[in-house]
């Protein structure tokens, strides 16, 4: 699975982004400049120079969340919640601290930037956004996508997901990120005008692709199965811990029966109601100590369903190379045809069936005159595909190169991530261990 990428003669270089209005004072009098011309840097290697860009120049937090009510695209009510985004300068200008700028957004505008990113930059795992309703979760847990403890914890995964893109080092520069941190009003217009709608490829163009394609490229077909995988292994980590956190809440509160039972028997006992009563009360704490441990596990919970939706984030960048090579690989068909065609017409043979030649035999031969017409836009027409063949091998190398590049630097990512993830898992259960045994 490990493959170096190939090595193709030069880097993809993405299309510069136009400005898209002045810096707001504040956050943008201290990182504006920084960020212009931000598109125009380079992907892959080269850009690893700038990593954690925005997060050497500001600091970004999703403070709080709000449940509010307002009118949709259909005149109709509806109830949402809207996260505080805030974001700090660390640099000081002139010995004093810039001001903090801060902006609320809703869910489904966080939605439209990756949506946006996925489009601009799709040789990029673009960093998933948390879960939109609660999955794999204990059943004492609420599912609800608008309880508080559910929105608190999605808080924190917005949150997780800016900072996931300030610390990339290409998309940490995208002029659309910039502004859905500083600009608060005509963002969506913004983002809308930059047409990312009509370059999004359909889903049926991409399963047609899938299919198609005669040559996959093995290290993409071996990327899919590795991101099935991870969907697959994590996926299965997550229903077992589910069922086994459900069984440990049923353990501990059979205890709180045990505490009622102790209080009662105290009335009834006597020389023994003192020590009948502390032990009612022990048993009563531990029993409740269970909702606290069982909501820090969550915590763990929603770092690996993170790496569950990066599987699909994986899934799009194959989908794309797919799409590539199946549009490469028309092309090259294309090209061919046009050549026999060509070829046919110079000898007069006509080696495959053919709708031309079927009318050539009914009506007659073509004149020289018109034969030659037909040869010469025939040229044009494969000097055109040839040189739009060669662009497209050198974008599909390009890609490939770049692609790879943020696929190894994804799992480095992923696997520091898990690691620590997983020794912090332990070290909880060995301390919640501790605590039952004493």
């Amino acid at each position: 699975m490990e493959q170096a990428p190939p090595d193709p003669e030069r880097q993809l270089q993405p299309a510069p982004l136009e400005p898209l209005g002045s810096p707001d004072a504040g956050l943008g009098a201290a990182v504006g400049k920084e960020t212009e011309g931000a598109g125009e840097e380079s992907s892959g290697v080269d850009t690893m120079t700038h990593n954690n860009f925005w997060l050497k120049k500001i600091e970004i937090s999703v403070s709080e969340a709000e449940k509010r009510t307002g009118r949709n695209a259909m005149n109709m009510q509806e109830t949402y919640t809207a996260y505080l985004i805030e974001t700090r300068s660390i640099e000081h200008t002139d010995g004093q601290s810039v001001l903090t700028d801060s902006l609320w957004r809703r869910y489904s505008e966080f939605e439209l930037l990756r949506s946006y990113l996925l489009v601009y930059y799709p040789h990029i795992v673009v960093p998933p956004l948390p879960e939109k309703r609660a999955e794999f979760v204990w059943h004492k847990l609420s599912a609800d996508n608008m309880d508080p403890d559910f929105v608190e914890r999605r808080r924190i995964g917005l949150e997780n997901f800016l900072l996931r893109i300030a610390s990339h080092p290409l998309l940490c520069r995208d002029k659309i990120f910039y502004l859905f941190l500083t600009q608060e009003g005509n963002w969506k217009e913004t983002v809308n005008e930059t047409g990312f709608q009509l370059k999004a490829d359909s889903r049926l163009k991409a399963l047609n692709a899938t299919f198609r394609v005669k040559n996959p490229d093995k290290r993409f077909t071996d990327l899919k199965h590795y991101s099935d995988e991870l969907q697959s292994v994590i996926s299965h980590l997550l229903r077992v811990r589910a069922r086994v956190a459900d069984r440990l809440y049923g353990v501990y509160k059979v205890h709180g029966n045990y505490g009622r039972v102790f209080s009662e028997w105290s009335a009834i006992e006597k020389e023994m109601g003192d020590g009948l009563q502390s032990a009612g009360h022990h048993m009563d704490v531990y029993a409740s100590s269970i909702d606290d441990i069982l909501e820090d596990e969550e915590h763990y919970a929603d770092q690996l369903k993170e790496y569950l939706f990066y599987a699909e984030a994986l899934r799009a960048v194959c989908r794309k190379h797919e799409l590539m090579q199946y549009d490469l690989e028309m092309a090259a068909q294309d090209l061919a045809s046009k050549k026999q065609q060509c070829e046919e017409l110079a000898t007069g043979t006509v080696r495959t069936f053919s709708l031309k030649g079927m009318t050539t035999k009914l009506f007659g031969q073509e004149t020289p005159e018109q034969r030659e017409a037909r040869i010469k836009v025939l040229e044009e027409q494969i000097n055109e595909g040839e040189q739009q063949l060669k662009s497209k091998n050198l974008e599909g190398r390009e890609f490939v190169k770049n692609a790879w590049a943020d696929i190894e630097r994804f799992k480095e990512q992923k696997n520091r991530d898990l690691k620590e993830a997983l020794i912090s898992y332990a070290v909880m259960q060995i301390s919640m261990c501790k605590k039952t045994a004493a």
